[in-house]
């Protein structure tokens, strides 16, 4: 087993000098007198002198203002940071028209889906259907402010859609078709559309779903709806009752343009996982996110013309809002839609090989699973052009990090991140130039000062604390929909430490900078005063070949300790009794003692919300004796059955 901290892989000097970050340190030399040798000298001046970053920064991308700004931070304090003041700025000017010279003809979008059909589009052509629909919303009354919702997978027209949407300024909201109707209505209620992009239906794993009975149940909840375009997908002739069809909303020429935006007017609205109450609508900006995204991909996953990037991701998950972003640093994006184990496990390495991919961007437990069905892709593949894999999603295990070098290739940039929906962006990850170690996350990103808290708000190095953000970032939340005064928002992260942001997740921090992720901090394992982070426990348990998954919860409350309890999906044939004696030992010898789990019990399914976050703290509410409908909301999981053996077993504790 590799060991956390073991050395994998480190940059040559050659690579480094050609990223897109030692072009921009060179750039500050040359223009603003600023020398740095290393990338913890140009990360400490980004966080110390944030006005002076995001300005340089901004400068140096090429984001073109309507309205140029006066300053890039005006009030530094938390909520209520000032981005930009005065500035006018639209974020999907910059991805059709990105900060970085590209060929009219060249390819701009990738669009895959799991049938097999393909398509690739030249900038002109996303041009072109951008700025038809763009005429198409306008004419049908579509305004700055309004909002627009889309029902659509991973593919071209929710880009174009998205696109359109934002060049108006009006606000986009997507959920993937695979969410349940409860999960989809429990969001788009909330915000009041105007104007529905939907799909038939969609491909899943080989299955055929349609939707159209979920949409008609939909438009029966949205009485401000007024119009609704269809994107035919399982049929070229599909129909749904009073709807435009995409063809027609597309198909008259017209000329592109774009309303100039307030720095923090809002762009989309994202949600929380909901698992208790409504999911939070959070509102990012057009500038914040310009600005963040085209930092996090060309300074730190080094994109630029040239590069195809993709992030395997449904419509309602955050990534799928980075990767599209791809576009504002002149990338190609590649759009998958469908299963990524369908009709075999090596379907995005295929994809990868055969559409030249060269930032792999992954879910965490998908190279967990490839590395425990034994897959060598990088041999079995053409993977050369691959310079970036990306990880996110979950912590990814050093088993994991090692798998990647021994399996895919031996000279990329393994970028692990975590971050998440509140910021639409990551804080920590890789960097050009920095080193990678099994299990740990290289650096804080650039203009992003986060720490680890004790319990008394104090900074800890080499222990364990809850993760926080002490100084502003431009892509956090410009609020909540439906939230004039800002209380929920502050109740949502500034409650615990005033004027810092509490984000829920447990890390450590070394003292050159590099962190490891431990799981959420609500869900933390505290045996006898000894606490653990969960991905600590699931990388010792999931290694064994027998479990497929696992989901451990510590029942403890207050200052009553509990029992900690093991759930395990077990692999075809394995035995419960012989998994149980082999977790037990493993567990007390690799971890501790005081976390061998009282009791393992075999389950189905772990559950999971729809964008595949395991639900310890739902599981603990219920087990703890809280009503289902209490504990978690069902629009919120991927599978609603997945709750039924834990209110059984709840009844017996």
């Amino acid at each position: 087993m590799v060991d956390e901290g073991d050395l994998l892989w480190t940059p040559s000097s050659r690579r480094f000098e050609a990223s897109r970050l030692w072009d921009f340190m060179h750039w500050l030399d040359e223009h603003r007198g600023l020398r740095f040798d290393s990338y913890d000298a140009i990360y400490r001046w980004s966080i110390d002198d944030l006005d002076g970053f995001w300005g340089a920064f901004a400068e140096w991308i090429g984001i073109r203002w309507t309205t140029p700004p006066s300053a890039a931070l005006d009030h530094r304090e938390m909520p209520g940071a000032t981005w930009f003041p005065d500035g006018r700025v639209n974020y999907a000017e910059h991805l059709l028209y990105p900060t970085v010279r590209v060929d009219t003809e060249d390819i701009a979008v990738v669009a895959i889906r799991e049938d097999g059909l393909e398509r690739e589009v030249t900038w002109r052509e996303l041009r072109v259907l951008t700025a038809n629909l763009r005429a198409w919303l306008a004419s049908h009354g579509v305004r700055r402010g309004d909002r627009v919702a889309a029902l659509l997978p991973n593919g071209l027209e929710a880009l174009v859609a998205v696109l359109a949407t934002a060049s108006l300024g009006a606000i986009w909201s997507s959920c993937s078709p695979d969410f349940g109707p409860t999960a989809i209505a429990d969001r788009f209620t909330q915000i009041e559309p105007k104007v529905l992009f939907t799909v038939d239906g969609y491909h899943y794993g080989g299955k055929r779903y349609d939707v159209r009975g979920t949409v008609e149940e939909l438009r029966a909840k949205l009485p401000g709806l007024e119009h609704t375009v269809l994107v035919p997908y399982l049929d070229d002739d599909a129909e749904l009752p009073e709807s435009t069809p995409w063809a027609e909303a597309t198909g008259t020429a017209a000329t592109l343009a774009f309303e100039p935006m307030a720095f923090d007017e809002p762009l989309w609205v994202l949600y929380s996982s909901g698992t208790t109450g409504l999911p939070k609508p959070i509102l990012h900006g057009h500038g914040g996110m310009l600005v963040e995204h085209a930092k996090q991909l060309a300074l730190h996953l080094d994109l630029g013309p040239g590069d195809r990037f993709f992030w395997f991701s449904t419509t309602g998950w955050m990534m799928w809002n980075l990767l599209i972003s791809g576009l504002a640093v002149g990338s190609t994006v590649v759009l998958y839609d469908g299963n990524p184990s369908y009709p075999d496990s090596n379907v995005l390495w295929r994809m990868a090989s055969q559409h030249r991919i060269t930032c792999m961007g992954l879910g965490a437990p998908f190279i967990q699973a490839c590395q425990k069905a034994g897959m060598e892709p990088g041999i079995d593949f053409d993977l050369h052009r691959i310079k970036t894999v990306g990880s996110t999603g979950a912590p990814l295990p050093p088993e994991g990090f090692a798998w990647v070098y021994n399996a895919v290739a031996p000279d990329v940039m393994l970028s692990s991140l975590s971050g998440g929906t509140d910021v639409c962006t990551a804080f920590v990850g890789g960097a050009p130039g920095l080193a990678v170690r099994a299990g740990v996350i290289p650096a804080s990103l650039l203009g992003c000062e986060v720490k680890a808290f004790d319990p008394a708000g104090n900074p800890v190095i080499d222990e364990v604390g809850e993760l926080v953000i002490t100084a502003p970032m431009p892509s956090m939340p410009v609020g909540f929909w439906n939230d004039s005064d800002g209380s929920r928002l502050h109740e949502a992260y500034y409650d615990t430490y005033p004027g810092v942001w509490r984000h829920g997740d447990w890390v450590k921090f070394g003292a050159d900078g590099s962190c490891v992720i431990y799981g959420r901090s609500d869900s933390t394992l505290n045996r006898g005063g000894v606490r653990m982070g969960t991905s600590e426990f699931y990388r010792v348990v999931e290694d064994l070949p027998e479990v497929e998954d696992s989901l451990v919860i510590d029942t403890s409350a207050a200052d009553i300790e509990g029992k900690l309890l093991l759930f395990v999906v077990l692999a075809p044939g394995a035995s419960l009794e012989a998994v149980t004696a082999e977790l037990r030992t493993r567990i007390r010898s690799q971890l501790s003692p005081r976390h061998v789990p009282d009791d393992v019990i075999a389950i189905d399914v772990v559950p999971r919300t729809i964008n595949g976050k395991k639900c310890e703290v739902p599981v603990k509410r219920v087990l703890a004796g809280t009503p289902l409908d209490q504990a978690v909301a069902q629009g919120a999981l991927k599978d609603p059955t997945s709750m039924e053996p834990f209110v059984t077993l709840a009844a017996t504790l």
